[in-house]
C-alpha cells in the first residue's frame, strides 16, 4: 500500500472514530457498484482513503466475525460463533448469553480509559457490567442474540418515543427459514429509520467512539439474492436491482452520517462477510454421521448397528405431533423457551452411549462435535490420542464426499478446530467444521464408505454467507485511493490506538500505524 507523507504521529491522532458496520454486506458487490458510480458516497470514501479486503474467521465460522471485530481476538479466545453453541459439561448445544464472551469488547476498553462511547445495534453483542457509555442492543439487528435493551435503560424509551418502533417487522430467530413477502419496502424504510435514529444518537452527546450496526444487508442478502447467481452476474442482471436498492439506501445513510465527523476523525465502514448462493449440505450431516457409524439416532434402525435404541419420550412426542401444530404451539412461546425446547428435542434424537460424533445446530457450515468423556456428560471418546485420531479420521471421511449432481467434491475444506482457533475458549466451538463447495445445490452426498445420503435442504433462502469481507477507511494517516489486504482482528487495536487508549494487552490483532504498511496480513491457516 502507498504510504502517506508528513502525517501526524499516531499518538496525536485522538480524533473521534465512527464505525459503520454493514452486516453481511458483500465486499465484491460494494467494490463493483462503487467503481460504476452507483454507490457515490462509498466511492468517494474509497477515493479519499483505503479499501481493504479482509481476512476474517468467516472462512470457517461465518457468524464469528462480529465478536472478532468487537474483541480483537479470534474465536478460540472469545468463544462466540453462533446463537446455539456447545458448552463443556452439557451434552448438546445451548442458547448463548452474555457469559459466553471470553474477552472484553473494544468499547468497554475505551470506556474504562475515559473515552465516551456510543454503541448501537452491533450484532451478536450483549450489555456489559460497568459500561458507562450509551448503548442499544438488539433493537434493529437481524438476529437477536439477547433481549432488546439499552444502557442507560431510558435511552431506548426516548428513542422509541421520538421515532417509533424499528419498522422491519421481521427477525431471524422468529422467522427461521420462512420467506417474508413484500420485504423490499420495509427494508428500505428500516435503513432510513436506522440512519435517522443514529443521527439523533450522535447529536445528543459528545462521543469519542461510535459503533453503529446496519442489519438490513443481512436480511437482504438472504432473501433478495437472485437464486443461483454469482457476484460476477451483477453487471447488467436486473435480478440484482432489488438487492442494489438496499445498498443504495445504505450508501445514502453513510453519506449522511459521515457529516458528523470532524476533519480529525476516522470513519471505518466494515463488513465481516458477504453473500453467495445458498448451496450448502449441512442438513445431510446427521444421517451421514449415522450412516458412517459415528452417530446412533434414537429408534432409527440402520444408523450404526441395525437396531437403534428406544427413542426418548420427547423424541416419541415429537414424531406424533403434526408439524403444523408444533409450529403453532412454538409461535406462542417466549423465544428462549421455544429455543430451549427445540435444542432439547434435537439432543433427544441421539443414543448418546453409542454416539462418538454428532452434528451441531447451524445454517451454513457443517459443525461436528465429538462426544468426549469428561467434557460431555455422556461422553465416550477418550481425550488425547483417541480424540485426535478420530478428528483426522472424520476429516478424511468428509473430504471423500461427492455431490452426485456434479460429480465433483461436495466439501471445500474440513477444519479441525484446535489447529485454527487455539485458546482458552476453543472447547466452546465445534471440533470439526465443514465448508461446502457452492458450485451447485447439494441435495445428496455420496462416498464409497457412506453410499448415498439424500434429503431436501430445509433452508429455502436463496442467499447465504460468504467470506467476502471489506473495510473502507478514511482518516488521518490513511493513504488516499489505496487498496490492500488486512485482517478483521486488527480493527479493535487500530481503533483503540487512534483513540489514544494505551492499554491493549491481550489483543491478538495489531494496530495499523501511519508509518507502517496498512496491509498487515497473516496467512490463513
Amino acid at each position: 500500500m502507498r504510504q502517506a507523507k508528513d502525517v501526524e504521529t499516531m499518538e496525536r491522532m485522538t480524533g473521534p472514530v465512527l464505525v459503520l458496520g454493514l452486516d453481511m454486506a458483500d465486499g465484491a458487490l460494494i467494490r463493483r457498484w462503487s467503481r460504476q458510480g452507483r454507490l457515490p458516497h462509498l466511492a468517494d470514501l474509497a477515493r479519499a482513503g483505503a479499501t481493504l479486503e479482509l481476512d476474517t474467521p468467516a472462512d470457517a465460522l461465518h457468524t464469528s466475525t462480529w465478536p472478532t471485530f468487537a474483541t480483537g481476538v479470534l474465536p478460540g479466545q472469545h468463544g462466540v460463533y453462533y446463537p446455539y453453541q456447545p458448552t463443556p459439561g452439557q451434552q448438546f448445544a445451548r442458547q448463548i448469553g452474555p457469559d459466553q464472551y471470553g474477552a472484553r469488547t473494544l468499547w468497554s476498553r475505551a470506556d474504562a480509559a475515559g473515552r465516551s462511547c456510543l454503541v448501537y445495534d452491533v450484532p451478536e453483542t450483549f450489555p456489559e457490567n460497568g459500561f458507562r457509555g450509551r448503548a442499544i442492543y438488539d433493537w434493529g439487528t437481524w438476529a437477536h442474540y439477547g433481549s432488546t435493551s439499552a444502557q442507560p435503560h431510558t435511552l431506548l424509551r426516548e428513542l422509541r418515543s421520538r421515532f417509533g418502533r424499528y419498522p422491519l417487522g421481521y427477525e431471524a430467530m422468529r422467522l427461521g427459514f420462512a420467506h417474508p413477502e413484500g420485504i423490499d419496502a420495509p427494508l428500505l424504510e428500516s435503513v432510513r429509520y436506522k440512519s435517522a435514529t443514529a443521527q439523533w444518537l450522535l447529536q445528543q452527546a459528545d462521543w469519542d467512539l461510535a459503533v453503529i450496526g446496519f442489519g438490513e444487508t443481512h436480511c437482504a442478502g438472504h432473501y433478495l439474492w437472485p437464486p443461483g447467481a454469482r457476484v460476477e452476474d451483477a453487471d447488467g442482471d436486473p435480478r440484482f436491482e432489488r438487492l442494489f436498492d438496499v445498498y443504495a439506501a445504505l450508501d445514502a445513510a453513510i453519506g449522511a452520517l459521515r457529516t458528523n465527523l470532524p476533519a480529525t476523525g476516522t470513519l471505518l465502514v466494515v463488513s465481516g462477510d458477504g453473500v453467495r448462493a445458498n448451496h450448502c449440505g449441512w442438513h445431510l450431516l446427521p444421517p451421514l454421521l449415522a450412516r458412517l457409524g459415528y452417530a446412533s439416532l434414537s429408534g432409527q434402525p440402520g444408523t450404526n448397528d441395525g437396531a437403534g435404541a428406544r427413542p426418548s419420550l420427547m423424541a416419541r412426542v415429537g414424531r406424533i405431533v403434526p408439524a403444523g401444530l408444533k409450529q403453532r404451539i412454538a409461535d406462542t412461546l417466549p423465544l428462549r423457551t421455544r429455543n430451549r425446547l427445540g435444542l432439547m428435542t434435537q439432543a433427544a434424537a441421539y443414543d448418546w452411549p453409542r454416539t462418538r460424533a454428532f452434528a451441531l445446530p447451524t445454517d451454513l457450515e457443517g459443525c461436528v462435535r465429538l462426544n468426549v468423556r469428561d467434557r460431555e456428560p455422556q461422553g465416550i471418546v477418550e481425550p488425547g490420542a483417541e480424540y485426535e485420531d478420530l478428528c483426522r479420521e472424520l476429516r478424511t471421511r468428509l473430504e471423500e464426499l461427492v455431490n452426485p449432481a456434479t460429480g465433483a467434491p461436495a466439501v471445500d475444506r474440513v477444519w479441525i478446530r484446535n489447529e485454527i482457533f487455539p485458546g482458552p475458549r476453543q472447547e466452546e466451538l465445534p471440533d470439526l467444521i465443514v465448508t461446502w463447495r457452492d458450485d451447485a445445490p447439494i441435495a445428496a452426498l455420496t462416498s464409497p464408505r457412506a453410499g448415498t445420503v439424500e434429503g431436501a435442504n430445509p433452508d429455502s433462502r436463496p442467499g447465504t454467507h460468504s467470506t467476502a469481507g471489506l473495510l473502507v477507511a478514511h482518516g488521518p494517516g490513511i493513504p488516499e485511493a489505496s487498496e490492500a489486504r488486512g485482517r478483521l482482528v486488527d480493527l479493535a487495536p487500530t481503533i483503540l490506538h487512534r483513540l489514544g487508549v494505551p492499554d491493549t494487552g491481550g489483543l491478538e490483532g495489531t494496530a495499523w500505524r501511519p508509518d507502517a504498511n496498512l496491509s498487515i496480513h497473516q496467512e490463513r491457516p
